[in-house]
């Protein structure tokens, strides 16, 4: 087996850090991300009309079938039925992505599910501790339904600080596998960083994650700067049916920690994946791009590279193994000319990135 280039490192004081890549992934330019903060005229930070959502039925969840199928819930959160087991991907079901419930990020739009339908949960899967990800409130409600939570290392200690089982919690360095009956889970490499307060910087690891079963192979990204590491992963754990893919919150200043969707697209067939659904975006607003543009800039990446893209409202049932077609929803909630701004900014960023690397 090859040797891997990426793998989890700590510094002495116990601090996380990417290999292979210089400088700290958290260490843009603060002074140009804030004079882009205020200089930036923001044309549609979040929707003005409420988005389509499928409300899912009491009782369509309660007995997985042996067909593997995953809901969009929002942002990252991803209800998976692999096997006849229910896992969930970073469950927020919080108004806000915050410290606090009365500021923050607001999201766009409810629950395509009563939190009582949920049936018993196989696993809760998180990729790291931010707030858009690793939320307190979400997972105390779901405690009692919830057998096993696949963690990153150290994330486990804020789960036991607010009362969470130690024996429910598994923590996994990268490319460290878990069972659970049929299910593999594999702690796989991201590059990104974590943090929940101003002293607390990488001091816990961050994860994407490879969930394997009977029923399908599929691969969670949680949030990442594209890398070579989606390569390797694939190498070594793919082809996967199903790539849940982060396409969201990106901007150039900050794109070695969050993918631009082309780039995203290009992670994606890295990874040998088969179909792609692009998650983080469309519920808060956690950057400068119109809240539609991750979607059609992904859309249009991918018509390009003839990738199958899956981008369903939330709440529908995909099938992963014959996931169908999905409408292109946003662009009926969003201005014609800002849809065509959305791909004319795609252009400049490429043009961008081009300019970096010579």
């Amino acid at each position: 087996m090859a040797v891997s280039l990426f793998k989890a490192c700590s510094t002495p004081e116990q601090k996380f850090y990417n290999t292979g890549m210089a400088g700290s992934a958290a260490a843009s330019n603060l002074w140009e991300i804030a004079k882009m903060y205020l200089r930036t005229e923001r044309k549609a930070p979040s929707p003005t009309a409420p988005l389509p959502l499928r409300q899912i039925p009491a009782g369509e969840l309660s007995a997985p079938g042996d067909q593997a199928t995953v809901y969009r819930l929002g942002h990252s959160s991803i209800l998976i039925q692999l096997d006849g087991h229910t896992v969930l991907t970073d469950p927020v079901f919080s108004d806000r992505a915050s410290p606090v419930q009365w500021a923050g990020p607001k999201r766009f739009h409810p629950l395509p599910f009563a939190l009582d339908d949920l049936p018993a949960i196989t696993a809760v899967v998180i990729s790291h501790d931010h707030y858009d990800h690793l939320d307190r409130d979400s997972l105390l409600a779901l405690d009692n339904k919830v057998g096993t939570y696949l963690v990153p290392l150290k994330v486990g200690n804020h789960l036991r600080r607010w009362g969470i089982a130690d024996d429910k919690i598994v923590e996994l360095d990268w490319w460290q596998s878990h069972r659970i009956a049929s299910l593999q889970f594999t702690a796989t490499p991201a590059q990104h960083f974590s943090g929940r307060g101003l002293s607390d910087r990488d001091e816990t690891l961050w994860a994407s994650w490879a969930i394997k079963g009977q029923g399908g192979n599929l691969f969670f990204s949680g949030d990442s700067g594209y890398f070579g590491g989606f390569r390797e992963i694939g190498e070594r754990l793919g082809p996967f049916d199903l790539t849940l893919i982060e396409t969201g919150a990106y901007n150039l200043l900050w794109s070695k920690v969050h993918m631009l969707p082309e780039q995203s697209v290009q992670a994606h067939l890295d990874l040998k994946g088969r179909a792609m659904l692009p998650i983080h975006n469309s519920t808060f607003d956690l950057a400068l791009h119109d809240w539609f543009e991750p979607l059609e800039r992904a859309a249009a990446a991918a018509w390009e590279r003839n990738v199958t893209l899956l981008t369903p409202i939330m709440g529908t049932q995909v099938t992963v193994q014959q996931p169908g077609k999905t409408a292109f929803w946003w662009r009926d909630e969003a201005e014609p000319a800002l849809l065509e701004a959305a791909l004319a900014g795609a252009e400049q960023d490429a043009a961008a990135l081009k300019a970096r690397q010579r």
